[in-house]
C-alpha cells in the first residue's frame, strides 16, 4: 500500500491473470493463513510445529524422531530442538526405543493431550475466520478438492473411507 503525508492510498487491484490463477490464490491464502497463525500462537506462547508434532503423536501414527520430522517434513535437526521444547514443558516423552538403542521413541503426555485441544482451538478459530466467506457447504467442498489435489502429489493426504 503507498501512503502519502495525511492520505492512504488504495492499493492497485490485482491483475486479472493473478485474480483467476488458482495456484497464485492458494499461495497468497496460504500466506495469509500462515501470518495468521502465527500470530495466533505466538500470542498464545507456542508454534504452529507444536500443534502438528503433537497432532501426530495423538493420532499414534509415529513413533521415532526420524518418522515424524519423515512424515512432517521438518529437518531432523530442528525436529530435535522442537522435541526438546515441547519436552522440557512436559508435552511429549522421549525414551529409548528397547529394540533399537540409537533411535527414540517419542510419545504424547497428558498434558500434550490438553496443550493439542488448546492448539486445535486455535487453529480452528484462523480456519474459521480465513474461511468466513464461505458457507459450510462451500467449506467442505473446498477440503474436498483440496485433499483431492494434495493427495495426487502426496499419498499422505488421502484420508481413510
Amino acid at each position: 500500500m503507498v501512503v502519502t503525508e495525511g492520505s492512504k492510498k488504495k492499493p492497485a487491484r490485482m491483475p486479472r491473470e493473478l485474480a483467476t490463477s488458482p495456484a497464485f490464490l492458494l499461495k497468497r491464502i496460504g500466506a495469509l493463513v500462515k501470518e495468521q497463525m502465527a500470530a495466533r500462537f505466538e500470542e498464545a506462547g507456542a508454534l504452529p510445529y507444536d500443534y502438528a508434532v503433537l497432532s501426530l503423536l495423538a493420532q499414534g501414527a509415529c513413533a521415532t524422531q526420524a518418522m515424524i520430522a519423515d512424515t512432517l517434513r521438518y529437518d531432523r535437526s530442528y525436529l530435535v530442538g522442537l522435541l526438546d521444547d515441547l519436552e522440557r514443558r512436559g508435552l511429549v516423552e522421549r525414551k529409548r526405543d528397547q529394540n533399537d538403542r540409537r533411535r527414540h521413541v517419542v510419545s504424547l503426555t497428558r498434558a500434550g493431550g490438553k496443550e493439542l485441544d488448546r492448539l486445535r482451538d486455535l487453529h480452528d478459530m484462523v480456519e474459521f475466520d480465513v474461511l468466513a466467506p464461505l458457507t459450510g457447504k462451500e467449506r467442505e467442498t473446498l477440503r474436498a478438492l483440496l485433499t483431492k489435489v494434495a493427495t495426487e502429489h502426496d499419498e499422505r493426504y488421502a484420508l481413510d473411507k
